[in-house]
């Protein structure tokens, strides 16, 4: 019966274009979840709100998958559980670790607009491990995206209303920002596999979400525990506000974001799915302005707007 559910993709199947409406709403809740979790990683650390907010993704997902598909866990093969869970270790447990030291050392702007790159990752790891080749085309929406990036990186903090940020500061956040926009790529390109794994017995997007949060938490767990990250964790969760903040950006992100996201790869081209996923710098931008009056120059829309256009181009030609 699971397996029946899974195949026939569940709530899923009978909505229109729900592939494509799922992204844009995942970019969107994304986009307000990095405001959370910005903020809960300057009181707790960015690691710790890594490690908290995937146990509480797994708990949202599980209970979630209980009511919908009646299980506690999906049914799965050996594959498929191998196949996610190497996509939500890189993806969730390496790649966000990366995103949110991003968000505390250069701000949730310029790290999402890293995360612009994902595509291109993900492009480079679709070739290196399903064989598939890069379009002669798709190299200009690899320079068009990555203009658009260093466009808004080499952009003075005076212009946009943000505080100083040294550039050693800004070095590492960089750095982390592209770890983190790796991550997202190849983890998509895995996750991908997984769900296609055996096409008549297609994963129910809820159960790849799952199957991905479960053990991208525990390899999360088990990192932090071994390098004696634990006194660090334990003193994290006495910060009330700090696990609350974590709390809300993980309904968001992890929980109904991931899923969406695993919706849009499921019932739409990966191509058309990671382009509006990747709308995310665009749409930080009214936000960080409502909230911080951070006013984004014209420099730094046209650069958020110009590796968006990237990423299209790179994928929808």
């Amino acid at each position: 019966m699971a397996w029946r559910l899974q195949h026939e993709r569940g709530v899923w199947m009978d909505l229109p274009v729900v592939g494509e409406t799922a992204a844009v709403i995942a970019s969107v809740v994304w986009s307000i979840s990095s405001i959370f979790f910005t903020s809960a990683g300057k009181k707790i650390g960015s690691l710790s709100v890594n490690a908290y907010r995937t146990v509480l993704a797994v708990v949202f997902l599980a209970v979630t998958h209980v009511i919908l598909l009646g299980s506690l866990l999906p049914v799965a093969s050996g594959a498929q559980w191998f196949w996610l869970g190497l996509s939500g270790v890189v993806g969730l447990s390496v790649g966000d670790s990366g995103l949110f030291a991003a968000y505390v050392t250069i701000g949730p702007r310029r790290a999402l607009l890293l995360m612009a790159l994902a595509p291109i990752f993900a492009a480079v790891g679709a070739f290196l491990m399903l064989g598939e080749i890069i379009p002669a085309f798709d190299v200009l929406g690899i320079a068009v995206t990555l203009a658009g990036v260093v466009v808004v990186i080499l952009e003075r903090e005076e212009r946009s209303g943000e505080l100083p940020v040294p550039k050693r500061v800004k070095g590492y956040g960089v750095a982390f920002g592209l770890i983190a926009a790796a991550g997202q790529g190849v983890g998509l390109v895995l996750a991908k596999k997984g769900i296609e794994l055996y096409p008549e017995l297609t994963l129910d997007p809820l159960s790849a979400t799952l199957m991905r949060m479960i053990l991208g938490a525990l390899a999360l767990w088990l990192v932090l525990v071994a390098a004696g990250k634990w006194p660090e964790l334990r003193m994290a969760a006495r910060n009330r506000k700090g696990i609350r903040e974590t709390t809300a950006a993980a309904i968001l992100g992890p929980f109904i974001g991931v899923t969406l996201s695993m919706v849009a790869v499921t019932y739409t081209q990966t191509g058309v799915a990671q382009t509006l996923l990747s709308l995310m710098p665009v749409m930080i931008i009214p936000v960080v302005w409502g909230l911080y009056g951070q006013r984004t120059s014209w420099r730094g829309i046209l650069g958020a707007i110009t590796a968006v256009i990237g990423v299209a181009t790179l994928f929808l030609n």
